[in-house]
């Protein structure tokens, strides 16, 4: 007798030599106050490859008080035109690091170097429906996911931003249902409003896959409230601290 294998909902991991690789700005634009699209091109992007929306690059940032007077950071590989060789990038403008101090600078012929993506992780679209979670860092991996959705399928997005001035829209041909949530330049506990906001969200019927990106203790605290609360699949759940309160630059990412 033959046991049937079970083929849906599998989450491939994909591993690449990592590469330097120099970019010259071609253009920039202020897509909300806090967020800076910047479009980057190179011949050097010929062999580019990003597999997954929440993908990560090694942006390599001017920084004369670290030790070798650079500074890294991850972010999330907006957009890919192979055909142009143009690589788009959101910078979100938290803090006053060499990140921003950067972006805020750019201008077209400046040059950056990256390094990456080292790897991706791959959710398959056929779950029922998605739900995708997080602060502004997390809106270049949300928004790229949104977008690439099949046709008519359910998404919802929660999204802690400072107030409606940062509101995005995205295109897609996905069933998509935004949530956004506004600190309003309050002290706020983003952990605890994107929980409450999650507490009035209903799942449609089927499998769905949920994915979680913000501050390190927010990330985890609504890592734990899907889980152990909504008891939701720990294999069909992916989290991650993209920074951490306190530690400038610093992420940290877990799973399940």
């Amino acid at each position: 007798m033959l046991l049937k294998t079970e083929t849906r909902h599998q989450i491939q991991r994909f591993r690449q030599e990592p590469k330097r690789r120099l970019l010259i700005v071609e253009s920039v634009t202020q897509l909300t106050p806090n967020m800076r699209r910047i479009i980057f091109t190179s011949p050097e992007l010929r062999d580019f490859v990003s597999l997954s929306p929440d993908d990560h690059i090694k942006v390599f940032l001017p920084d004369p008080s670290a030790p070798r007077g650079t500074d890294m950071r991850d972010y999330t590989p907006r957009a890919f035109d192979p055909a142009r060789g143009a690589l788009t990038i959101d910078f979100a403008l938290h803090d006053a690091g060499p990140a921003t101090l950067w972006a805020l600078a750019a201008k077209p012929g400046d040059r950056l170097e990256i390094g990456g993506p080292r790897g991706s992780s791959v959710a398959p679209d056929d779950f029922d429906h998605y739900l995708l979670v997080g602060d502004e860092t997390a809106l270049p991996a949300i928004g790229r996911r949104v977008e690439s959705l099949r046709a008519g399928v359910p998404v919802t997005t929660a999204v802690m931003v400072e107030g409606p001035q940062e509101v995005q829209h995205f295109e897609t041909r996905a069933d998509w249902r935004p949530i956004w949530l506004f600190r309003a330049g309050q002290h706020c506990d983003d952990a605890a409003l994107l929980r409450d906001a999650l507490r009035h969200w209903r799942a449609p019927e089927g499998d769905g896959y949920v994915w979680i990106a913000a501050e390190a203790r927010t990330a985890r605290v609504l890592r734990d409230y899907m889980i152990e609360e909504c008891g939701h699949p720990k294999a069909w759940l992916k989290a991650a601290g993209y920074w951490t309160r306190g530690k400038a630059g610093a992420a940290e990412k877990f799973e399940g």
